[in-house]
This record gives structure tokens, C-alpha cells and sequence, in this order.
């Protein structure tokens, strides 16, 4: 196991090993990481008892998984979504099913921009903030201001808020590769120029930016985190691969959006959720970090993967690129394993696999 840094904090679950090829399950169940269960190649934490964690966007994709993560490592978990209809607010309460099941989670439904922040702030040791608006192409035009909204005001709710309840010993912000923009300069490096090319990434750099004022003014302890294209079970529907597959699963066309070589560092949710763990309790606050996953491929390349793991030719429907997407993403995440001793464990191939036996069965129970 990677050696705690320096600063490390005791109570926040430690990191699950370095990087390695994984060949059995990862950490996950049901398309997700298991209340209380430890999968292959995981430490088993003693629990935290009297630690709480306040998760924003818990009924989300990334969030439910880390409301679980942070459950099995003995913590009390409040979670926190407003559940915007951006998609189905059934998936998301399917992604809380285990959680409101499990001892030490409790659930409130509430926005960010009006509720009244200080008794959830007062009971928090951490604070993991995965709320936030998202999608690229949705970004532009009118709703716009829903994305500052949700962004950019809650995100500085949360920090003013913070900076006067005083308990905090750690915030943990979801921020994006988009931050980075269109670019040759690659990999992306943490002092990469940041130039978004969307203003769904404007909105997470404004944020980023707030982070990192409050830790320079008052001292608040903040980490970003900028996530590289996260998939896995529960992604939203939205997004490119449960897009993909499920309209492979339903024999239907994929639509690619230009020629398919673009590409993109793709993160297994579980590895973005342990970065989170790793981020709270490693004392480099004031920092943003990347989050990759290592498993760097072309839409091209991911399609051919389905196909193996389908056993099957998947239909191409070819359309033109669309405003505000980038070519290339790669992620330089030295700085996350030296600092945090971040190390991705899944593959791309596995968390293909994973993703597909997870919409089988959402498709098979509809």
C-alpha cells in the first residue's frame, strides 16, 4: 500500500493500492461499490467513528458511488441532491436504493442555492461537492444561467458558508477536464493553460477559481479535482458510452459525432471516487489535481472494444462535430500520484465489461 502523505488525515479512508492490471471484479456491486464491501485488492479501514461526510449530488453518478465508498469506511454520510430534471429523476433514485438502506446514511432533498447551509455544514468534518450542472453541449444559449447557478452560486453558498461554520477539515470539489479547453498541449498538466471551449467549462473554472480564493484569503481547506470523461455503471444517459451501449444492447445505430479519432483519458467511476478519499485526506490543500484514468482511446478504438465484449458488429450512424467538444483530452496525473498516491485500477476493457452487464440488466428489468 502507498505510504500515507505527509499531512495524511486518519479518518478519511486510506488509499486501496498502487496501480496494478486488475483481472477479477473491481470494487463494485450491482453496478456499483457495495455498502461496507471491499472488493479485490482493498484494505479493510477501521471504522471512523463520530466522522462525518456531507455529499453533494449523492443521488448522481459519481456521488452515489462515493456516498457508498465513504459508508464502508465507517463514516456517517449526509447526502444532498435537488434532483434536476437534466435526466430521469427514477435513475437517480435508483442509484440511492442500497444507500437510504444502509445504517449511517441519511438523505435530503434540497437545492444548494436556497437551503439553509449552516446545520448541514456544522455536522461535516468533509465535504465532498459532486453537485453541479453538467453536459458540454447542453451549456449553451438559455440555459446558461442554470449552469452558473448551479456552478458557480452554490459552489460559493457553500465555501461563504464554510469559511463561518468552521468545523470543515476538508472540501473536495468536482471540477472537469474541460477547464482546459481546446489544445495540442499534451498531456495536461495542472499548469497546462486553462482555455475552455465551452461554457459548461467556463462555469467549472469559476468554480475552481472560487476553491481556490477562499484557501488564499481564508484559509479554507479546498482540493479540486478535475475529472478525465468518468464511465461505469450509473452513468448518465447522456453520456457517450451509455449511449453506446445501449443502443448496441437495442441493435440500433450508434451516432458518432465526426470522424471517431478523437480522443478521450477515460476514468472508471470507483478509481474517481477513490481520488476523492485520497484528496481529504492527504493534506495538500489549495491544490487542483488531475484525475485520469490512464485508459486513453479513441471514440473509434472504444467502439471496437463494445464489439469484442458484444460479440457482435455494432451500426455506425456518422454526424458532423458538434460546438463546444474538443478533440483530444489526455491527463498527466503525476502530480496525483506522488502527492496523493492516486492510482487507477481498472482498465478500460473491464470497465466496458462492467458498464454492459450493468445496462443488460437495466434493459432486461424494464
Amino acid at each position: 500500500m502507498a505510504a500515507t502523505p505527509r499531512g495524511a488525515d486518519p479518518d478519511v479512508p486510506a488509499p486501496r493500492g498502487q496501480q496494478r492490471p486488475v483481472e477479477g471484479q473491481p470494487d463494485v456491486t450491482q453496478g456499483g461499490m457495495g455498502v461496507g464491501g471491499t472488493g479485490q485488492g482493498a484494505v479493510e479501514f477501521p471504522m471512523n467513528a463520530g466522522v462525518t461526510s456531507l455529499v453533494t449530488g449523492a443521488a448522481g453518478f459519481v456521488g452515489s458511488h462515493l456516498c457508498e465508498r465513504l459508508l464502508g469506511a465507517g463514516h456517517r454520510v449526509i447526502g444532498v441532491d435537488i434532483f434536476t430534471d437534466y435526466y430521469p429523476r427514477a435513475l437517480k433514485e435508483a442509484n440511492l436504493t442500497s444507500l437510504r438502506r444502509a445504517p449511517g446514511f441519511r438523505f435530503l432533498e434540497a437545492d444548494l442555492r436556497r437551503v439553509e447551509l449552516e446545520p448541514l455544514l456544522g455536522e461535516a468534518d468533509y465535504v465532498f461537492h459532486q453537485a453541479g450542472q453538467p453536459g458540454v453541449r447542453s451549456s449553451w444559449g438559455k440555459d446558461f444561467d442554470l449552469y452558473l447557478d448551479c456552478n458557480v452560486r452554490a459552489t460559493q453558498r457553500l465555501l461563504e458558508t464554510a469559511r463561518t461554520v468552521g468545523r470543515m477539515r476538508c472540501l473536495v470539489h468536482a471540477s472537469s477536464s474541460s477547464v482546459y479547453g481546446e489544445t495540442g498541449d499534451l498531456p495536461l498538466r495542472e499548469d497546462s493553460p486553462t482555455r475552455p471551449y465551452s461554457p459548461y467549462g467556463v462555469t467549472k473554472l469559476a468554480a475552481e477559481h472560487l476553491c481556490s480564493l477562499y484557501h488564499a484569503n481564508y484559509g479554507l481547506p479546498t482540493v479540486s479535482l478535475r475529472y478525465f470523461t468518468v464511465y461505469g455503471p450509473r452513468q448518465r444517459p447522456d453520456m457517450g458510452f451509455h449511449k453506446f451501449i445501449r443502443a448496441a444492447l437495442e441493435d440500433r445505430p450508434i451516432t458518432v459525432y465526426g470522424d471517431g479519432e478523437q480522443t478521450r483519458d477515460f476514468t472508471f467511476v470507483t478509481d474517481a471516487a477513490e481520488a476523492n478519499c485520497l484528496a481529504a485526506s492527504s493534506g495538500a490543500v489549495g491544490q487542483v489535481f488531475n484525475i485520469g484514468g490512464g485508459s486513453r482511446g479513441s471514440v473509434n478504438e472504444v467502439l471496437a472494444t463494445l464489439e469484442e465484449i458484444l460479440g457482435r458488429p455494432i451500426r455506425r450512424d456518422r454526424r458532423p462535430p458538434q460546438p463546444g467538444d474538443v478533440r483530444h483530452t489526455w491527463a498527466d496525473t503525476r502530480r496525483a500520484r506522488d502527492i496523493l498516491g492516486f492510482a487507477p485500477r481498472v482498465s478500460l476493457r473491464e470497465g466496458l465489461t462492467h458498464e454492459v452487464e450493468w445496462l443488460r440488466e437495466q434493459i432486461g428489468s424494464q
